[in-house]
């Protein structure tokens, strides 16, 4: 690296083949891991290749969860493993979709920005590319920018993303890019041997858009055999130390250590013409790993949620519990409860086994009575609670109708004619129609109330975390919630807007109106999340010696 003047980046692309979910964001954190584990200063950006300007509008069945940053962008579930691998924020810069490169060449041509000439995909949509893909490396504060490109090589959508890697990596040269093609070895059981044809051909049609993959990185059930490599390397003209074997990891934390060992971070170094004597320090990742994989306890913690069909629509949450076991030693089994299946009959049968539950964020009516049905079991028979985001909306309707006694009450998303609006849009909302115009998103602050649980929680009065939602609690009934003893113990400074709500001589009851699960990394587990898991071993603990 240059030491005067400002620092430029080098730049890996990372592409996919012969079948989407292999894992290229997990791998590009991975190797982004072991580069900042050396000293070097890296970040991972998204490319998307659908239409959609942002996935804030797809549904989670879609897409999967909606990661939100803190400056408010709406992105793809991957910059929750960047964020949670690297321990570093990622912003709306981090992921573009081709609706959003579309989108700003449009306006551009209707501001007539390009002056009258003919506005093509080459080279108007690839400049406008490059110029994304290259941006955050030219701000001087990276060694290393990691591009992970979405969908397979060879998708039509694709093609203008390939186009453009090819473009840079002649522009810049062959020591300051560097692409990495993830693919698969299968293994077929019949002929009980692993064929490499399909890598092949995935590399053939890298190589007919003009992109020669520089490192192999190959998935695989079973070890990859010397011979395989060499093969691998003559017909996809990669050197032999440039195949590298992914094996199926028991946990994707693994995978970073996997890579290490496979010398993955040595090869890009080396390619890349970094010179770097530092060792990769693993210590504290191997010591979380290491109390992932031996705990000394377990606790049951039910999921209520919709979309729970599809666990990625929850991927953060469940890291965050991965997360918050491994630092109380405890593995956290979650069952999975639909909360269409829940009703006032059935919530014993289904949750009194549970030692803690916690109710999912959504948006819209359909599960809603099963989510305040399970509320009011756990409230009333003190087990552990947590409630996020719609969760803790939820929290505040079944404490109004079975607490308060306010009939009907209810959000005004839900039922606009409910007698007690008790959750509310604010007043400065209620005429904008533009959906994402209505929300609260990105990170907001919110003042903690001293000597509270949340106090305790946090160990400090002033915090910062991240929302995206559109409700709010309605605060014409926060002096009755305090009177009945549901007390707001975190309010936004600038708005007074409820953040928290707890209900204190519960053994843990806790409502948040923002998403604390988008904050937890690997080194920075989530406190909201350690303690709930702490508060639901103690209460599982406590559970068995009754039984004893």
């Amino acid at each position: 690296m240059a030491s005067t003047g400002q620092k430029t980046a080098k730049y890996i692309f990372v592409t996919g083949g012969v079948t989407s979910s292999l894992g290229k964001g997990i791998i590009a954190s991975s190797l982004a891991k072991l580069l900042q584990s050396r000293g070097l200063s890296v970040t991972i950006q998204k490319f998307d290749p659908y239409i959609n300007v942002d996935p804030g509008t797809l549904n989670p069945y879609e897409h999967g969860e909606c990661y939100v940053t803190d400056d408010g962008a709406e992105t793809d579930l991957d910059l929750g493993h960047y964020e949670r691998f690297l321990n570093v924020r990622t912003s709306q810069a981090n992921n573009i979709t081709t609706g959003r490169i579309y989108y700003n060449v449009i306006m551009r041509e209707r501001r007539g920005d390009f002056l009258g000439k003919t506005v093509q995909v080459v080279p108007h949509i690839t400049d406008e590319i490059k110029n994304n893909m290259l941006l955050l490396g030219q701000t001087g504060e990276y060694d290393v920018v990691i591009t992970e490109i979405g969908g397979c090589v060879g998708d039509i959508e694709s093609l203008p993303f390939i186009e453009a890697v090819r473009q840079i990596k002649f522009e810049l040269g062959e020591n300051d890019t560097l692409v990495i093609h993830l693919t698969l070895i299968p293994y077929l059981t019949s002929a009980g041997e692993l064929k490499t044809k399909p890598t092949q051909h995935s590399v053939k049609e890298l190589q007919e858009s003009g992109v020669q993959p520089d490192i192999l990185v190959c998935r695989t059930e079973h070890p990859l055999p010397t011979d395989l490599r060499k093969k691998i390397a003559l017909f996809c003209n990669v050197q032999t130390s440039s195949v590298i074997e992914a094996m199926d990891a028991e946990t994707i934390y693994d995978v970073p250590i996997l890579m290490r060992k496979e010398r993955l971070d040595q090869r890009a170094l080396y390619m890349l013409d970094i010179y770097n004597d530092q060792d990769a320090d693993l210590d504290a990742w191997k010591g979380f790993v290491s109390r992932l994989k031996n705990p000394s306890d377990s606790v049951r913690i039910g999921l209520v949620g919709k979309y729970v069909e599809l666990h990625d629509a929850y991927k953060s949450i469940v890291e965050s519990f991965i997360h918050a076991g491994a630092e109380n030693e405890c593995k956290v089994n979650i069952e999975w409860i639909h909360s269409e299946s829940l009703t006032p009959e059935n919530a014993e049968e289904k949750l009194r086994d549970l030692d803690g539950v916690l109710v999912a964020p959504g948006f819209g009516e359909r599960g809603i009575e099963g989510k305040i049905s399970a509320i009011r079991y756990v409230r009333e028979n003190g087990i552990p609670f947590f409630g996020i985001c719609l969760g803790m909306q939820m929290a505040v309707i079944e404490y109004a109708r079975n607490v308060l006694g306010l009939e009907g009450a209810h959000s005004v998303e839900m039922n606009p004619d409910t007698p007690h609006p008790v959750i509310n849009l604010m007043a400065d909302q209620k005429d904008i129609t533009n959906k994402g115009g209505t929300m609260r998103l990105g990170a907001y602050a919110c003042r903690i109330k001293k000597d509270t649980l949340a106090h305790r929680i946090y160990g400090r009065l002033n915090i910062s975390e991240r929302h995206r939602h559109r409700y709010e609690f309605n605060n014409d009934y926060l002096q009755q919630f305090e009177k009945g003893g549901m007390l707001a113990t975190g309010i936004n400074p600038e708005n007074n807007l409820v953040e928290m709500v707890e209900i204190p001589g519960h053994p843990y009851f806790m409502g948040v109106q923002f998403h604390p699960e988008l904050k937890s990394t690997v080194m920075n587990p989530h406190p909201l999340f350690v303690n709930f898991v702490k508060s639901a071993l103690a209460y599982s603990l406590q559970k068995r010696a009754v039984m004893h």
